[in-house]
């Protein structure tokens, strides 16, 4: 991996090059684990196969708020370790699909952060290329979608070379202050 100033120095060409490479290998990484896993902000998502037939008794699934422990009984677990960040146990779940197949999803504990890993010591994924699917504002908690709104407008507003939100409560306090206080003279202030 190089670093962010190595990285800027490089050419289109080489960026492109360096990209495929580094998705290639991350690729061949995950191909080696047990399973198979998907994330968005707000959870993850992790499969893998189990044999035809299998019934629910015949697993061992532990989700705890820090820990996985997946697999079937009295066999060496297909996924076990410390997960890398924490998740919301009353909202994470596992099924069994067609007796052949484990999905667990994971809540994240905090839906503003992408994974690098499920497992601490598993190869890692870089999370700066993740290109998020879309989705609905709707579907975000209060706070986040306050957060996202926020980034959205500023911007648009960076865009058409207007001034920020954050500006813009700047230059609205000083309105306010000027009001409050004719007597000053505010002809050369300046806002920064």
């Amino acid at each position: 991996m190089v670093n962010p100033k190595e990285y800027d120095s490089m050419t289109e060409e080489e960026r492109t090059a360096h990209d495929a490479a580094a998705r290639k290998k991350e690729a061949e990484e995950q191909a080696t684990l047990p399973f198979k896993w998907r994330q968005t902000l707000v959870d993850v998502d992790i499969t893998f196969e189990v044999p035809k037939g299998t019934r629910a008794k015949d697993l061992v699934i532990d989700i705890k708020k820090k820990s996985l422990k997946a697999g079937l009984k009295g066999q060496t677990p297909i996924i076990e370790g410390t997960l890398t960040k924490e998740v919301k146990l009353d909202d994470s779940t596992w099924s069994l699909e067609d007796q052949k197949e484990i999905t667990i999803h994971l809540e994240k504990a905090k839906s503003t952060e992408w994974w690098k890993a499920v497992i601490e010591g598993h190869p890692e994924i870089d999370t700066t290329k993740i290109v998020p699917e879309n989705s609905k504002l709707s579907d975000l908690d209060g706070e986040t979608r306050g957060m996202v709104e926020k980034m959205m407008f500023d911007q648009r507003q960076k865009a058409a070379g207007l001034p920020s939100s954050d500006d813009l409560k700047k230059a609205e306090a000083f309105k306010k202050f000027q009001a409050m206080h004719p007597e000053m003279d505010f002809s050369k202030a300046k806002m920064g």
